[in-house]
């Protein structure tokens, strides 16, 4: 049976988080508190981070943004025009990292473009989403291409009524519980879990029971095992 695949992009199709912790590392190293350890410097930024997401949504410049207010708040020296430019220097410098496409993803992409209708759904700057999708050359695979601000039960929704979906037979792919899987299981679609290593850790939370079914796999390779 021909399904309706709608595939997940960052960190499930290629690395993007470990960029973002290389970023926050020379960002870290640069702010050098005398008394916050790395992992609390962190948390501080997780709570920048969180708040802004309502306001100014997800990728590079917004991370430089949030960066940029971190610095702000924890500097321990008279903060100056300079440093903000290097503190903001460290996420421009995400967009100029080499596109690292996961292991097995283009040939399974490949096998499952010619059996099912496939659908990439991510969130995120637009125009970040579409350069690192052109760079990735993955997007000859996909039929169709829907970048959101937010992938909640209600984008699910209107993904699945815009492409006339039916949700017993439709399967979002994703890394991350709180975006890829949960969301989807409760608008009622059908859910595939891959984990990563470094998924975000505001994407982290439980798996939820929804009305959908779910697999976990271990592979994104996996994929050709089940569909």
């Amino acid at each position: 049976m021909r399904l309706h695949l709608i595939v997940d992009a960052d960190d499930t199709l290629w690395e993007n988080n470990i960029y973002f912790e290389r970023a926050f590392q020379d960002f870290s190293d640069f702010l050098n508190h005398s008394s916050l350890t790395a992992r609390e410097v962190r948390d501080v930024l997780d709570e920048i981070e969180q708040a802004n997401i309502l306001v100014h949504g997800y990728g590079s410049l917004n991370f430089g943004r949030n960066l940029r207010q971190c610095y702000e708040r924890l500097a321990e020296r008279e903060v100056c025009e300079h440093d903000l430019e290097t503190v903001m220097g460290f996420a421009e410098r995400i967009l100029e990292c080499p596109m690292e496409v996961i292991d097995g993803v283009p040939e399974t992409l490949e096998y499952l473009s010619l059996r099912h209708d496939m659908t990439l759904f991510t969130k995120g700057h637009p125009e970040e989403q579409k350069l690192k999708l052109d760079r990735s050359g993955l997007g000859v695979f996909f039929h169709h291409t829907a970048i959101v601000k937010e992938k909640n039960p209600s984008a699910y929704r209107k993904l699945v009524e815009e492409r006339s979906m039916d949700p017993d037979h439709a399967w979002m792919i994703g890394n991350s519980p709180k975006s890829d899987v949960n969301p989807a299981l409760e608008a009622g679609l059908n859910a595939v879990f891959v984990p990563h290593a470094h998924t975000w850790v505001l994407e982290k939370e439980q798996i939820r029971p929804g009305e959908g079914r779910l697999l976990v796999v271990e592979r994104f390779a996996d994929l050709r095992e089940h569909f």
